[in-house]
C-alpha cells in the first residue's frame, strides 16, 4: 500500500509541476501581450526535414524593430503542409527588451505551450489526486 501510495504521490507531484509550468508560460505570455511590441513579418523561407517520410516545413520570418533592425525569428513549429506562403505577411509580437523573445499571434503561436502542459498536467493531477483524497481520507 505504501508504493501505491508514493506512486500516486509522485503522479501528483509530476502534474503539479507541469501545471506550475504551465502557469508560467502563461503568465509570460500574458506579459508579452502588455507590454511587447506587435508587427508584421514576413516569411522568409523554409527550413524542411523529413518526419516518419514526410517532408515537415519550418517557416523563418524576417520583421525590423522599433529601431529599424532587421531580426530573424524561426518558428518552433513545424507543419505539412506549409502553413504559410513565402512573402506573406504575419502579425507577430515581441518583446520591448527583447526583439528575440518573439511569438505569432494565434491561438497556437501564443497559447501551445501553456496549453500542451496543462493537457498532460491535468490526467496526472486527477488521478492521482483522487487516489491520494481516497486513502488518505
Amino acid at each position: 500500500m505504501t508504493w501505491w501510495l508514493l506512486f500516486y504521490g509522485l503522479l501528483f507531484s509530476l502534474g503539479f509541476f507541469l501545471a506550475y509550468l504551465s502557469y508560467g508560460q502563461l503568465y509570460k505570455t500574458k506579459e508579452l501581450l502588455r507590454s511587447g511590441i506587435r508587427t508584421k513579418a514576413t516569411v522568409h523561407s523554409f527550413k524542411t526535414h523529413n518526419s516518419d517520410g514526410t517532408t515537415m516545413y519550418t517557416p523563418t520570418f524576417t520583421f525590423k524593430d522599433k529601431n529599424l533592425e532587421e531580426h530573424f525569428y524561426e518558428s518552433k513549429v513545424s507543419s505539412h503542409p506549409r502553413p504559410y506562403d513565402l512573402g506573406e505577411k504575419v502579425n507577430i509580437i515581441y518583446g520591448r527588451k527583447n526583439p528575440k523573445n518573439v511569438k505569432i499571434l494565434s491561438f497556437w503561436g501564443l497559447y501551445a505551450a501553456p496549453v500542451i502542459l496543462f493537457m498532460v498536467a491535468s490526467p496526472l493531477l486527477i488521478l492521482g489526486g483522487a487516489y491520494l483524497a481516497y486513502r488518505l481520507y
